[in-house]
C-alpha cells in the first residue's frame, strides 16, 4: 500500500481538521493544485479515459417477482458499484435501474465479473432486488440501491445497501457466501434505541476494514466493529456482530459542529464525526464512499460530497459531487486527525457531467489488483467508470 502524492500529478492539498486555512489552502481549494505532500492519503488516482465508462446500461432481463412479468432491469442507468476481489477475479455489485418503476425507475443490484479489473461480464439477472418478502414495504418500488461489501474473517460477505420505498431511504444489510445468493437482514438500526433510527432516513454504510489481498475484511477496534454512514453529515455506529448497529449519539452538553441540513434535521441527537464545511466543495453534504481502510496511520475514509455555490465553492457548479479523503484516529474512529482541504476527483468528462443527475463522480468501490489500486465510481448517476493509482 502506498500513501503518496507526487507533485507531478498536480493533485490536491492535505490539511488537518482545523478549519482555519492558510491563503495557499484557500487558493488550492478553488484551483485543485498541489502545494503540499502527504504520507497518509491514497493518491494520486488517474481516470482511465481510454476505457471509461467501463459499464453502461444493458439489455438484461428477468421475471420480476412482484410485477410477475419480464423487466429490463438495467435498461435505464447503472452506477454506484461495490467491489469484491475473490479467486483472482474482480466482482462488481452495482446499482441498476429500469424505466418503469417509480420514482425514477426501480433499482436492483447486479453482479459482473472481470479478470483484468477493467472489462466486465455481467450476470443476466440481478442478485438483490425487491421481492414478496418481509422487506417489500421498505424496498418497493424505489428498490435496492448503492451497495458496499466487506467480508468477515470466516468468509461471509456483508452488504450494506439502501432500501427506498419512494419516500424514505433506509440503510439495510444482507449476507452471502458466494456473492450471488443473498439473505436480507433488514434495518441495521432495528435493535438500537428501540428502533428509532430504523424509521428515519439513513444511507451509505462504510464498514471499517483492513484490505487483505485487495478485499476489505471487517476489523474490530477496541472490541467492536465500526461503520461510517450518512448522506448529509457523516455519523458513526458500532456493532458486535456486523448486523446490529448502534449509532453514536452526542453526550450531554455536546452540540453539532455545523448547522444541520436536510435529513440531518431529523437526527439532532447524533454525533457528527465528519461535518460539511462552509465555503468549500463539501458545503452541502458529505457521504461515505468505499469501505473505510484501517492503516498504520489511522482510518482512511474516502468520501463523497456535494457543493452548493451559495455557501460553498464558487468555482464549482451547483450540485457538483466531488470526492475527498479524511483520516480518523485508529483507536478512536470518531476523531479526525487530518482532512484534505479540497477534492481529489470531480466531474470533468461528458459522461460525468450530464446524466440522470448532472455533475456527479460518486465513489463506492476500491481494490488493489496486481499492485495497482482501482477506484470505481458512478458517473452522473448513469454509468460506471474507474480510476487507477500505480
Amino acid at each position: 500500500m502506498r500513501y503518496i502524492l507526487p507533485i507531478a500529478f498536480g493533485f490536491l492539498i492535505i490539511c488537518g481538521c482545523n478549519n482555519n486555512q492558510s491563503q495557499s489552502d484557500k487558493t488550492s481549494q478553488s484551483t485543485g493544485k498541489t502545494d503540499s505532500i502527504t504520507d497518509w492519503a491514497l493518491l494520486p488516482f488517474t481516470k482511465l479515459d481510454s476505457v471509461n465508462p467501463i459499464l453502461q446500461p444493458g439489455t438484461g432481463s428477468f421475471i420480476d417477482p412482484i410485477r410477475k412479468t419480464k423487466v429490463l432491469w438495467e435498461e435505464k442507468d447503472v452506477f454506484n458499484p461495490a467491489i469484491v476481489q475473490k479467486d483472482g477475479k474482480i466482482y462488481m455489485l452495482y446499482r441498476a435501474q429500469d424505466k418503469i418503476g417509480k420514482p425514477g425507475g426501480t433499482s436492483r443490484i447486479g453482479l459482473a465479473v472481470s479478470t483484468d479489473a477493467i472489462h466486465f461480464t455481467r450476470m443476466p439477472a440481478p442478485v438483490l432486488y425487491p421481492n414478496n418478502d418481509q422487506y417489500k414495504k421498505l424496498e418497493w418500488e424505489g428498490g435496492c440501491e448503492d451497495p458496499r461489501v466487506v467480508k468477515d474473517s470466516l468468509g461471509t460477505y456483508y452488504m450494506t445497501y439502501t432500501a427506498y420505498d419512494g419516500q424514505i431511504a433506509r440503510l439495510l444489510e444482507a449476507t452471502s457466501k458466494d456473492l450471488q445468493h443473498w439473505t436480507k437482514h433488514g434495518s441495521v438500526f432495528a435493535k438500537a434505541y428501540d428502533g428509532k433510527y430504523a424509521k428515519l432516513w439513513s444511507k451509505s454504510g462504510s464498514i471499517v476494514s483492513v484490505y487483505k489481498d485487495g478485499q476489505p475484511v471487517a476489523v474490530k477496534i477496541n472490541g467492536k466493529y465500526w461503520m461510517y454512514w450518512g448522506d448529509t453529515q457523516i455519523w458513526c455506529a458500532y456493532s458486535n456482530n456486523l448486523l446490529d448497529w448502534t449509532p453514536i449519539e452526542m453526550k450531554a452538553g455536546e452540540h453539532p459542529p455545523v448547522k444541520l441540513r436536510s435529513q440531518a434535521l431529523n437526527m439532532p441527537d447524533l454525533k457528527v464525526v465528519l461535518p460539511t464545511r462552509e465555503g468549500k466543495f463539501d458545503s452541502d453534504l458529505v457521504e461515505s464512499g468505499p469501505p473505510a481502510m484501517l492503516t498504520d496511520k489511522g482510518i482512511l475514509l474516502i468520501y463523497n460530497s456535494r457543493n452548493m455555490r451559495e455557501y460553498g465553492d464558487k468555482s464549482l457548479p451547483d450540485g457538483t459531487y466531488a470526492a475527498s479523503q479524511v483520516l480518523f484516529d485508529r483507536n478512536n474512529p470518531t476523531k479526525i486527525i487530518k482532512r484534505m482541504s479540497t477534492w481529489f476527483m470531480r466531474p470533468e468528462k461528458p459522461y460525468e457531467i450530464t446524466g440522470q443527475v448532472n455533475q456527479v463522480c460518486f465513489l463506492e468501490g476500491l481494490t488493489e489488483f496486481k499492485n495497482v489500486w482501482f477506484l470505481y465510481y458512478g458517473t452522473a448517476d448513469s454509468k460506471i467508470a474507474v480510476a487507477a493509482s500505480k
